[in-house]
């Protein structure tokens, strides 16, 4: 199986990228369900407890993105190895990430319980909503090993190609989650707590399951020997020189989610941020596939860098490229035609139901840049594919600092346009953003392909 996943990673880039991100794909989707199905439940707890649980939004990307961060990582860091048909070090990275993800998630911990309450002042959380917030965000923080070690390991199966293993422990870990919510919530009567605790705990589960295949099983690719650990600065090196700008990312995603809950606190209130909130669920729902195109891009664009086939590394992004933007447009036809009956999902109480317009009205207007996003997000994977995160987290500043969050200041607040302008923000600024990275993102593989000679 390990050996099929390998050669289909190194053949044909079109399939490979395709056949790769279909079980990433669902992966990612059912990932988000975690924080849907949160919303779904919470909303049953008032308007407070939504709210509250939407300013602790940006603190948990940063908890999620560090995971992912550091899975892409490995993922990057294995793939070129296994196109460089070096087993040794490909053996060597997944058991440096191993490491890497437990030393990483009891830093984190200790830092976002730390600051977590300030955090939530800062962005506008007072009262109740600030008492929800933390009851949801506690426990989260507590249990950040389970994300850190299920997203984590998920990066090394990746890295060699086994991407439906992947999926099943996140289906595993979702309807666990499904099946928890409503005990925890309710039930138990633990309100916003019980939410934060039965992802947690579903995420733990989904990371014993695929540490099982790593460590007990021995059925991967990679080998994965931790008594017979060496510590190797290049293979640290290889890891995180894509895991921690990667990881970033999210941070960067969180300062800017901040500044927009800045925003929209001043212009809409607990109103604006639990609107934001919800129709932010669905948009990071839509996005998924295009983040899964992206993650199979990193592994195929670097098994290719790792063979030196340029021409490989060129197809894969053209094809990601044309993938995501079709992908993109089915997604944003969809969240704005059904954009009433998605936002009584999260608005389905009499307490909540004065949301519905707003969040139909985000899905609307901020919705518009995906298909754009969609020639962005496979040109920003395709530097951490070839092992420069750097680059990567370059532009996902670029899209989000330097674009999105200014035009979401001069529409929403300098225009007096509010929530509308903020939204229309949010699209004009990502969609800008896109163009420029594809067009460095072409320049960038013409050179690598005259470096290679191919």
């Amino acid at each position: 199986m390990s050996n099929k996943n390998v050669e289909l990673m190194l053949g044909k880039p079109e399939t490979a990228v395709k056949k790769l991100a279909i079980p990433i794909m669902i992966s990612m989707i059912i990932t988000t369900f975690y924080n849907i199905i949160d919303g779904i439940w919470v909303a049953g707890l008032g308007e407070s407890a939504i709210a509250g649980i939407g300013f602790v939004t940006p603190i948990f990307m940063i908890l999620n993105g560090a995971s992912v961060g550091l899975g892409n990582g490995a993922t990057s860091s294995i793939s070129r190895f296994v196109g460089a048909k070096d087993k040794t070090n490909a053996n060597k990275s997944a058991e440096h990430a191993l490491l890497i993800f437990i030393l990483a998630s009891v830093i984190l911990t200790i830092l976002l319980l730390l600051v977590q309450e300030p955090l939530l002042k800062l962005y506008g959380a007072s009262g109740e909503s600030l008492v929800e917030g933390l009851k949801y965000g506690t426990p989260l923080f507590l249990g950040l090993f389970g994300f850190m070690l299920s997203n984590g390991a998920t990066g090394i199966l990746r890295g060699e190609g086994d991407m439906k293993r992947a999926m099943y422990a996140m289906i595993f870990g979702v309807v666990l989650n499904a099946i928890f919510d409503p005990i925890f919530i309710y039930v138990f009567a633990w309100g916003s707590a019980g939410a934060a605790l039965a992802t947690v705990v579903s995420s733990v589960f989904s990371a014993i399951l695929i540490l099982f295949w790593i460590l007990i099983k021995r059925d991967t690719y990679v080998n994965v020997h931790l008594r017979e650990f060496k510590l190797d600065s290049k293979i640290i090196k290889s890891i995180l020189g894509v895991g921690i700008p990667s990881s970033l990312d999210m941070v960067m995603m969180s300062i800017a989610v901040s500044l927009y809950l800045i925003f929209i606190s001043t212009v809409g209130g607990d109103y604006g941020i639990a609107v934001f909130t919800s129709g932010q669920r669905l948009y990071l729902f839509g996005i998924m596939p295009l983040s899964a195109i992206g993650a199979a891009i990193v592994a195929v664009v670097g098994s290719a860098y790792g063979a030196k086939n340029g021409e490989y590394i060129s197809r894969a992004h053209t094809y990601g490229v044309k993938f995501a933007v079709a992908m993109g447009v089915v997604i944003t036809a969809i969240l704005i035609i059904f954009s009433n009956q998605l936002a009584y999902i999260f608005a389905y109480t009499s307490e909540t139901s004065h949301l519905v317009s707003g969040i139909a009205s985000f899905l609307q207007l901020a919705t518009l840049s995906l298909p754009f996003v969609g020639i962005g997000m496979p040109s920003t994977f395709l530097y951490q594919g070839i092992g420069k995160g750097t680059i990567s987290l370059f532009w996902t500043i670029v899209r989000e600092i330097v674009f999105a969050v200014p035009l979401t200041y001069l529409f929403g607040i300098v225009f007096n346009w509010g929530l509308i302008g903020i939204w229309l923000g949010l699209a004009v600024g990502r969609t800008t953003a896109s163009f420029l990275n594809y067009a460095f993102a072409r320049f960038t593989i013409k050179k690598i392909r005259y470096e290679f000679g191919s």
